[in-house]
């Protein structure tokens, strides 16, 4: 499992995939997470706007990505 390491929370779900280069841009990553290819937590997530926060665990493309604020 990586972590993902944030500064602040909430921060949705899109912006992290973005941002950690997970997806190429943020029309991708909200593409992925509304075809169901995101799980957060071992859900299924389709909510690209989904508040994340410390201890959240993301899963996609086969890996997992816990959070942690720093």
């Amino acid at each position: 499992m990586h972590t993902i390491d944030i500064d602040r929370e909430p921060v949705e779900l899109f912006k992290i995939l973005k941002f950690e280069g997970l997806v190429d841009s943020g029309a991708q990553a909200k593409l992925v997470i509304a075809d169901g290819y995101v799980s957060v937590n071992g859900e299924v997530e389709t909510r690209k706007r989904r508040k994340m926060l410390n201890g959240d665990v993301i899963s996609v493309g086969g890996e997992e990505f816990v959070l942690k604020l720093v």
